[in-house]
């Protein structure tokens, strides 16, 4: 048996036959051209048709994984928008008299250089954007086909790495599961995996070829073990611990339609963590109580201006309908940091974490903020919905903040157009918000402790640098200091109070929370029965 051992990217565990990633190796060489122009030409040829693939390949992810996780696409139809990069591989060839190939080539290696030189790690991972872009578009060049696997039944992958637009295009009736030797747990083909609910582990420490074809192995996404041509003692253990974990999953799905209470009568609201329309239908497949985090930056990104208000107000129409009364949360537009929209025009900064974002921005660009703010509004009327602002850190932004929300209504009511009764609440994400929390529930209807931010801020630990994971501690007393003081600060206003980070998701959290008073969580879809099942045991 051989043992390899990998960062797990998506828990559960597959037993099977292994299929080796064949990609068509095409290596471009260096080749002059006379007619250099003729040459550009060819490559903004092969980039329009690399532009409609992505496209294809857009519709495609939307229907299998959702709004949000297809934007990838869009993301890298932006990449093949950028006029450096553009300008970089016409220039090679008009003035090095390159062939296109290689010159996309090289661009592309260059630009995943200065990708992966960077400190931050979610940009680091965006070196394989890059490089998927330019090898789709060397391909088309060449006139070569897409990479793929032949299997007449499931299998379990193994490839050096993957690229999103590999990921998505697979067979998920053929896919047991994957394992590559590259890759991070936040590149966009982990992100992939996850919402196509494939376990998966990343960055193994093994070297695959062709010779592992047809051998049976083991991925264990939930201690990052890889078993190749385990014994048969191993094989039927693990098998056992897969079948038990999948009539785990299946019990859940009695827990529809039950409370949230614990033995006690304690009850509990769980809502889910949405980024789209589409995302919506995954909440109400989960038995969701409602939505608390409806992540309004991604009808910004991916395109080349601003959303309408019309736009904007279908969405939240949508949304707000699909839940038939629920409430809906709608987080107003938090861009900035590692969400970018290059028609915002924003400065480069040093720590983009703590610079110019969410709430500053709306703040500063009021009628980007109105625009949004009216479609919300609209879009109450039919519906429960809610709005809450991020990135909070004083009581003097809530108060600008709410004095825009009235101009709004004034002007809807002037205007003869209809809207609800709309909650206004903010998220808890900085330790100074948490801190006047007292002063702070005097002006809202709620709070939404945004863990993620507020662990990292409190901490001092950029949670996507992997050198700091070690001490990266969702768990340290400040933290729950924190949060216990928020939570308490609310009751004593009259208000609610809830948490939407990712230690919302946590089951070993609960009771603490729980203990603390915690009125609402809010998770992924695939964590409310979980947690529902956590908090009846309880």
């Amino acid at each position: 048996m051989e043992r390899y051992s990998g960062k797990s990217v998506m828990k559960g565990i597959a037993a099977g036959r292994l299929a080796f990633f064949k990609k068509q190796e095409y290596i471009p060489r260096q080749e002059t051209v006379q007619d250099t122009g003729a040459e550009v030409q060819r490559f903004y040829v092969a980039r329009q048709k690399a532009m409609q693939n992505l496209e294809q390949l857009y519709e495609q992810a939307l229907a299998s994984v959702g709004e949000e996780h297809a934007m990838i696409f869009d993301i890298h139809k932006m990449m093949l928008e950028d006029e450096d990069y553009l300008d970089s591989v016409a220039r090679m060839i008009s003035e090095e008299s390159l062939n296109a190939e290689y010159a996309v080539t090289a661009t592309g290696e260059n630009f995943a250089a200065v990708f992966a030189a960077m400190d931050d790690e979610y940009m680091q991972a965006r070196a394989a954007d890059v490089t998927d872009v330019s090898a789709r578009v060397v391909r088309i060049l060449a006139g070569i086909g897409d990479d793929g696997i032949q299997a007449e039944e499931p299998v379990i992958l193994v490839a050096e790495d993957l690229t999103p637009s590999e990921t998505v295009k697979l067979d998920k009736s053929k896919i047991l599961a994957f394992v590559t030797v590259k890759g991070s747990t936040i590149s966009h083909t982990a992100i992939l995996a996850r919402s196509m609910n494939i376990p998966a582990l990343v960055n193994t420490d093994m070297i695959p070829d062709e010779s592992m074809n047809g051998r049976m192995a083991v991925v264990d996404g939930f201690t990052g073990e890889f078993l190749v041509d385990p014994e048969e003692d191993v094989l039927a253990a693990k098998i056992e611990a897969k079948n038990q974990w999948i009539a785990g999953q299946e019990a859940m799905k009695a827990l529809i339609g039950k409370e949230n209470v614990t033995t006690d009568g304690r009850k509990v609201k769980l809502y889910a963590n949405v980024g789209s329309v589409s995302d919506v239908e995954k909440a109400i497949q989960a038995d969701a109580g409602g939505i608390g985090l409806f992540r309004s930056e991604f009808l910004y990104l991916g395109r080349k201006d601003y959303p309408t208000e019309e736009e904007q107000f279908a969405s939240y129409k949508q949304a707000a309908e699909m839940m038939g009364g629920k409430k809906v949360i709608i987080r107003t537009l938090d861009i900035g940091a590692d969400k970018q929209a290059d028609y915002f025009k924003l400065e480069p900064e040093e720590n983009p974490a703590m610079g110019y974002r969410a709430i500053r921005i709306c703040l500063d660009r009021t009628e980007v903020f109105k625009t949004q703010l009216r479609a919300i509004y609209r879009a109450s009327a039919y519906g429960c919905i809610a709005v809450m602002f991020p990135m909070i850190i004083s009581k003097e932004e809530v108060v600008a903040a709410k004095k825009i929300a009235e101009a709004v209504k004034t002007d809807l009511k002037q205007e003869g157009i209809a809207f609800g009764d709309v909650e206004l609440g903010i998220m808890i994400e900085t330790p100074a918000a948490a801190l006047i929390s007292d002063e702070l529930a005097a002006e809202v209807d709620f709070f939404s402790i945004g863990t993620n931010d507020l662990t990292q801020y409190t901490l001092a630990v950029d949670r996507q640098n992997q050198q700091l994971e070690p001490i990266y501690a969702p768990y340290h007393k400040a933290l729950l200091k924190l949060i216990k003081l928020t939570i308490e600060n609310a009751h004593k206003a009259g208000i609610w109070a809830g948490i939407c980070g990712e230690l919302a998701g946590d089951i070993d959290m609960v009771p603490v929370f729980m203990d603390m008073g915690v009125d609402e969580l809010s998770v992924s879809p695939a964590n409310i029965l979980p947690l529902r099942k956590c908090i009846r045991e309880l």
